[in-house]
């Protein structure tokens, strides 16, 4: 019943802020020994059960634990109460800031549990950036000791998903149509602001331009502008290949927007020619050339038509620093700027699917955008025109990277932690060394690329983590990363 159950949560709470819990001989610290978090509100109740009531209480237990960013263990009333004009379901659950952990089944006809792992470190991440929390929180609180289990064969009891950025669950479709909806409403309002009707971009076939695509002929189409105005524009140079070009070309043509072909090629070998840049020598300098060459074409054919030059990079680019300064770098307004790589593939699937029975030409052609590898497509291709350019060998996983960046920024976890969750969330997948390999890519390439992040074009945030200098992420250009360095060359 409830008053056993408080008993018991009492007892476990004791002994865990007196003695400290230890799971075998850990070593990653899930919150500092030195700091002091009051973790858990204890509730117990002897709540009946009525049609409806069950989701009602779960919401008020889960907007209380946000509200105090803490986590919440509940234990109601349940098997042996007596039912003479109640029912009592023995409803347990451990939330944490708003989420449901875990939870019991309700009903049961024997007494039951609920487990969960709570991130204290997750907290108090959210209590640093909570300046309500700080002024109202007590000045006492009482010290638990406990660390996260260090090896991948030590499961934690939370889910820990692979993709932390894509939708998922019952409402994964409304939370996708959102982000399509804030995509399209910030470029609308800036359309507006700036008084034209007219947009332009490059599309390549690629995944990141053709969601900027999608969302510019859906801002279009729900603002009643002509398609001809959106003004999308192919440019082969020296990489890319057929399939791409023929992509980019079936998608413009399926949306119904003006259709633009220039070729680089030319241009770029005069100015090759200018600088004196050897054009066998396939170095940096040959590779953003064409960058930059193309987005002077956006930009003047933007200027000529009187409209925006749309920006096509996304969040994990711009992470990386996987763009062209003052290339592909720069837009007017940028609207996959705070939507990861994996995002943008679901986005992409998102929309293939909606169309696949009222137009399987334009799903059929988003699948293969979609199973064409990821490529910058700067190197030359094959004689037969395929790719020889392949972005995530180059630079790693956008999944695992997606990963790093969303529990790195999003949590302010360290090194050691964001490894010891992704070895549980890619397990089977990826062993330790490629995760570690990986992840020390990740911080070199985050911390040395801030200066393409600090002169970013506006483009909308779209989700819990962005990285606008002039929101979000205030971070200089020449920061030190030699406490994450140590932390990673402490792992092995």
């Amino acid at each position: 019943d409830s008053v056993s159950a408080f008993k018991n949560l009492v007892e476990v709470h004791n002994i865990v802020a007196e003695i400290g819990t230890n799971f075998s001989s850990c070593n990653i610290p899930m919150a500092s020994v030195a700091d002091e978090v009051k973790v858990p509100i204890i509730g117990t109740a002897a709540s009946n059960e009525l049609v409806t009531k069950h989701r009602y209480r779960c919401e008020l237990i889960a907007q209380q634990s946000a509200r105090c960013l803490c986590g919440y263990l509940y234990a109601g009333a349940g098997y042996g109460e007596s039912t003479t004009d109640l029912v009592f379901s023995g409803y347990a659950g451990v939330y944490e800031n708003g989420r449901l952990l875990a939870e019991n089944e309700r009903f049961a006809r024997q007494s039951s549990f609920a487990v969960a792992d709570v991130d204290v470190e997750r907290l108090r991440f959210k209590r640093r950036q909570s300046r309500t929390f700080a002024e109202d929180a007590p000045q006492s609180l009482r010290t638990v000791r406990f660390e996260l289990p260090a090896h991948a064969d030590e499961r934690l009891l939370r889910a820990v998903s692979p993709l932390p950025f894509v939708p998922a669950g019952a409402e994964r479709d409304a939370r996708t149509e959102e982000i399509l909806l804030i995509q399209t409403t910030a470029l609308l309002t800036r359309m507006e602001r700036v008084n034209t009707r007219r947009a332009v971009l490059g599309v390549s076939g690629g995944l990141d331009s053709t969601l900027t695509l999608l969302a510019a002929a859906y801002a279009f189409r729900r603002a009643g502008y002509p398609m001809e105005g959106l003004v999308g524009i192919t440019m082969p140079g020296m990489g890319t290949g057929s399939r791409t070009l023929q992509n980019a070309l079936r998608l413009m043509a399926l949306i119904g927007c003006t259709t633009r072909t220039i070729p680089i090629v030319k241009a770029v070998e005069q100015h090759f020619e200018d600088i004196g840049q050897d054009p066998e020598l396939h170095d940096v300098a040959y590779e953003n050339s064409q960058a930059r060459e193309r987005t002077q074409i956006i930009m003047d054919v933007a200027n000529q038509i009187g409209g925006l030059a749309l920006g096509t990079g996304d969040l994990s680019e711009l992470a990386l620093g996987w763009c062209t300064y003052n290339g592909d770098h720069m837009s007017m307004y940028a609207v996959n700027c705070s939507i990861p790589k994996t995002l943008v593939r679901h986005l992409t699937h998102y929309v293939s699917d909606l169309n696949r029975e009222t137009n399987p030409e334009l799903s059929a052609v988003l699948d293969d955008v979609l199973a064409t590898p990821v490529s910058p497509e700067l190197l030359p291709t094959t004689e037969d025109g395929q790719m020889t350019h392949f972005t995530e060998d180059l630079v790693g996983p956008y999944e695992l990277h997606d990963f790093f960046l969303y529990y790195a920024i999003r949590w302010g976890f360290g090194p050691r932690k964001v490894l010891r969750l992704a070895e549980q969330a890619f397990a089977g997948k990826y062993d330790r060394p490629v995760l570690l390999k990986w992840l020390r890519s990740f911080y070199r390439r985050f911390f040395s690329q801030q200066f393409k992040r600090s002169c970013l074009a506006d483009g909308p945030k779209v989700g819990s983590v962005a990285l606008s200098p002039r929101g979000d992420w205030r971070m200089p250009s020449d920061a030190c990363a030699a406490l994450w360095q140590e932390e990673l060359e402490g792992l092995d």
